[in-house]
Parts: C-alpha cells; sequence; structure tokens
C-alpha cells in the first residue's frame, strides 16, 4: 500500500467500491500517520453524501404526507433528523475514551449526520414501519434533555456481566420488529472497539456500515419487504437520484 493513497480524489472520482475495499484491508493500520487523514477524509465524505440522501428522502416524504412518528401506540410525532450539537467533538471523544477506539465512519456520522429516525406511516402504503425505515441515533439527540451516556454505559455494563462470548454492539436502532411496535429482538448495533475506517453493523445479519447504508440508499430509505404492493412504486421515486456513499 502506498503512503500516498490518493482515497479522497479516487472516491470522489467513482472509485467508492475499491477505495473502501482498500481501506478495509488495511484494517486498524488505517491509524497510522500515513493514512489516518486521508482515510478520515473519505469517512467525513460518506457521513456528508448520506447526510445529503437523508435531508432528500425526507422532504420527498413529505410531499408525498409521510408521517414520521414514534414507534408506539399514540403515533407519536417526530423530527426525522436532529443535526449534531456543539459537543458532537466532545461526544465522540467520550465514545473513544469509553468505547473505543470507534470506527472512523462513526466519528464522522455523529460530527456531521446527527441521528436519524425514519420510521412513520405512508398514506399510500400503511405497512412502511414494517419496512425498516432508516434509523441511526447514537447521540440522543431527539431528547436534548436527557443525557445518554448513562444509558449506554448500562447498556455497556450490563454486556460485561454477560458477554456470552460476544463483542459489545453500541446500541444504534430498534430492530425492523420494534420499528413497527411490535415486541422483537436486540437493537441494532455497531461492535467496539473497531479501530478500523469502516464499522460492523449487527442487523438481522453483520455486515459493514457503509454496506448496510448503501442498501438503505438503494431502496429508498426501506430496506426490508413489507409484503405491500405499493412498496416498490414508493421507494423506487425515493430512490432516484441519491448519491452512492
Amino acid at each position: 500500500m502506498t503512503s500516498h493513497p490518493r482515497w479522497l480524489a479516487r472516491y470522489l472520482d467513482g472509485e467508492r467500491d475499491v477505495v473502501w475495499h482498500e481501506l478495509r484491508q488495511l484494517g486498524a493500520q488505517v491509524r497510522d500517520p500515513q493514512f489516518a487523514d486521508e482515510a478520515q477524509a473519505v469517512c467525513d465524505e460518506m457521513a456528508r453524501r448520506a447526510r445529503c440522501n437523508i435531508e432528500v428522502l425526507i422532504e420527498r416524504l413529505l410531499e408525498q404526507d409521510y408521517r414520521f412518528h414514534e414507534n408506539d401506540d399514540d403515533g407519536t410525532p417526530v423530527q426525522p433528523l436532529t443535526g449534531p450539537g456543539p459537543d458532537a467533538e466532545d461526544f465522540v471523544d467520550w465514545l473513544d475514551q469509553t468505547f473505543g477506539p470507534v470506527p472512523m465512519v462513526l466519528s464522522s456520522w455523529v460530527r456531521i449526520v446527527g441521528d436519524v429516525w425514519m420510521v412513520g406511516t405512508h398514506p399510500d402504503w400503511e405497512t412502511s414501519a414494517a419496512a425498516d425505515p432508516l434509523v441511526v441515533e447514537v447521540a440522543g439527540l431527539r431528547y436534548p434533555r436527557d443525557d445518554v451516556r448513562p444509558y449506554l454505559l448500562d447498556e455497556f455494563e450490563q454486556w460485561r456481566e454477560y458477554p456470552e462470548g460476544r463483542p459489545f454492539q453500541l446500541p444504534v436502532a430498534p430492530d425492523h420488529l420494534h420499528k413497527n411496535n411490535v415486541s422483537g429482538g436486540a437493537p441494532y448495533g455497531l461492535v467496539l472497539p473497531d479501530a478500523c475506517a469502516d464499522a460492523l453493523i449487527v442487523t438481522d445479519t453483520a455486515t459493514s456500515f457503509v454496506s448496510y447504508l448503501q442498501r438503505v440508499f438503494d431502496t429508498g430509505g426501506f430496506p426490508r419487504s413489507s409484503g405491500h404492493d405499493r412498496q416498490w412504486a414508493v421507494t423506487r421515486v425515493l430512490a432516484s437520484g441519491l448519491d452512492p456513499v
């Protein structure tokens, strides 16, 4: 691997798959001084594209009279995107010191995207909440009066008491059943510690965080079949023209 990989320039030129492959192949070595700044720049660009895609999806859904709401019986309205707060950098540092190291993409997401919650109901597709709508909430920004740190520490302590042979997973979203207000399993989580550029997210399966996001954007924010005959018509419009990450 050259010490001047030009990852960002190549990523911007469309070599995304190759760039991510090279970053993943380096593993924790991506933190070496000759790689770290360039790798973080790619992760930051990914997060900027992801945020742009999310903003487009939210705008399109609102135009279609989609209603963003909690996964509860009341359908309490929610703000689907909450941008990073002024303490985003400090929060990343806390994650890194407490559970870390944390992947570069997680740092980028917290600092650039914030928290996203796309659970809701579409007027022409009443089972939309069953399609695993995109949720990635790390910093607890929808609840500004509550500090998310005690909750994350409690999850960490529970894992330390009963690790059951698995790594710690930082919870970032309800599973697809809970999103649909149905009793389900464990939340989706990012595996920590992890010094790599990309992260490993555990949903129904384990995959890279970037690959997961790309699948979500390819399906207009709803990556799971809900069995409704209107899903494809709705999500095809939503996914049109989104930036690849």
